[in-house]
């Protein structure tokens, strides 16, 4: 199976050299372990990792479709989904065209400007996993206004909006089940919405696509290895070791692209 997809890959990206194809399958394998065991986290590993070797408008349209894919699957299998999607439609709304607006220049802004922001999305991810302050947040739709646009600046530029969702989930006292279907919803729309703008703006190629539903089935088949793994190592200290790891590694893409 790997061997096959690994063709699908150099097929898609002849240019590539063959390291870093397997790279490349390397961070997929990665993204989807780290999924599998903690349940979040696949694109941040992903963006973190490919954008060592990649331009970053080469690597965010390599991680669109899985992102996609993967939170379509978390939406459907959630509670009530209807109910969700209507619950959360202003913050979907506002991050959907906070998202059309961002990545539609993401072609004209430096490349500092999109690896400082992809750090910052890393550090930010990191600390509020550590440190997360719960805000206790009223129903006014204003704070999904607000919550909408900070994670359609962030998801525009670096793929990466869990800390605003996160942040307002737990703000709104969401419980475990809201809270899984409402982060795949979204997630989802976020997703949905990066894929129509590189695609518009042709950022996200027939090639690019087919490499990255490749990768894809890699990240599925490692997911199933890091859920094996939950049953076996302590999930607390894996977690701990992978946001040290977010932090270390976006803190150090921000300095690189600063200075």
């Amino acid at each position: 199976m790997m061997e096959n997809l690994l063709s699908i890959l150099l097929v898609a990206v002849p240019d590539y050299p063959l390291w870093l194809v397997g790279f490349i399958c390397l961070s997929f394998f990665l993204a989807g372990l780290v999924k599998g065991f903690l349940g979040m986290g696949m694109p941040a590993v992903l963006v973190i990792l490919l954008t060592l070797f990649l331009p970053p408008l080469e690597a965010i349209p390599l991680i669109v479709l899985p992102m996609l894919v993967v939170n379509i699957f978390q939406f459907g299998r959630s509670h009530e989904p209807v109910a969700i999607a209507r619950r959360y439609s202003v913050f979907a709304v506002f991050t959907i065209l906070t998202i059309f607006v961002i990545t539609s220049r993401i072609e004209t802004y430096p490349e500092e400007v999109l690896l400082t922001s992809i750090g910052l999305a890393m550090v930010l991810f990191a600390l509020n996993t550590f440190f997360g302050v719960p805000l206790r947040l009223g129903p006014s739709p204003l704070w999904q206004v607000a919550g909408g646009i900070c994670s359609g600046i962030l998801g525009g530029l670096s793929t990466v909006w869990s800390p605003p969702v996160v942040m307002y989930l737990i703000g709104r006292n969401a419980d475990k089940d809201e809270f899984i279907g409402a982060v795949g919803y979204l997630f989802m729309v976020g997703s949905l919405g990066l894929v129509l703008v590189l695609g518009t703006i042709s950022l996200l190629t027939v090639d690019i696509a087919v490499q990255s539903m490749a990768g894809l089935a890699i990240s599925l088949f490692s997911f199933r290895i890091g859920e094996y793994l939950r049953n076996f190592l302590d999930t607390e200290t894996f977690r701990k070791a992978v946001m040290i790891a977010f932090l270390v590694m976006g803190s150090r893409l921000v300095v690189v692209s600063l200075f």
